[in-house]
């Protein structure tokens, strides 16, 4: 079997693109049967967001000055996507962009428990198929007891931020590399691909590192 390939994923679990992106990533790393071994970053899309969220679409229409129109072909475009990679999106009306600083803290803290990979997933469901607001503590001590992990420890580390400065200087970190959109994967700590860039292109940065002689 060939030597798992490292990517590094600087991503935010409210970016649809990143859940896009990793599950192209995993096919092509199924159909190529080149293993992969995944580290997640954090990265805020929206760090200024307020602890109440604000209407996804309006969120996205102010962000980016689209329109209605163009909002709600991006996520038929998306929902399609999704569902050819065996992932659901359930976008509604009333679905809010939310603040991410303690789903990252999250990430984290089970990672630290061997359990970040898994995390990172079950935020991605939580959030566009569940719906489910990724600020409130209870959600996401949720999703640490699905994963097997303490509902009160997760709880403890969220209200004491023990972990806050430390997810703040890995994002810093990143950012200081030139990291300003996502997803963002680097490939064996050096090849950096930005975006989603669909089953057949990571088949091909597969096969090519795989290929490439030993340094």
């Amino acid at each position: 079997m060939a030597n798992p390939i490292r990517v590094d994923i600087v991503s935010d679990v409210v970016c649809p693109w990143c859940i896009v992106g990793y599950s192209q990533l995993k096919r092509a790393s199924e159909e190529t049967g080149i293993p992969l071994e995944i580290q997640w970053h954090p990265f805020e899309l929206n760090p200024q967001m307020p602890s109440e969220g604000q209407n996804l679409r309006e969120h996205i229409m102010e962000k980016y000055g689209s329109s209605a129109a163009d909002s709600q072909a991006a996520r038929d475009r998306l929902t399609d996507l999704g569902a050819d990679l065996g992932f659901t999106f359930a976008f509604t009306d009333d679905m809010r962009m939310v603040n991410t600083f303690r789903a990252h803290q999250l990430i984290h803290w089970a990672d630290e428990h061997g359990k970040g990979h898994a995390a990172k997933q079950a935020l991605f469901t939580a959030y566009f198929t569940e719906r489910r607001d990724l600020n409130d503590p209870e959600v996401l001590a949720d999703v640490a007891e699905s994963l097997g992990l303490s509902r009160e420890e997760a709880l403890k580390m969220l209200e004491s931020e023990t972990l806050a400065q430390t997810v703040r200087q890995v994002e810093q970190f990143w950012l200081q590399q030139g990291i300003s959109g996502v997803p963002a994967m680097v490939f064996e700590r050096q090849n950096l691909v930005t975006g989603a860039q669909g089953e057949a292109n990571y088949a091909n940065i597969l096969r090519h590192l795989a290929e490439a002689p030993a340094a």
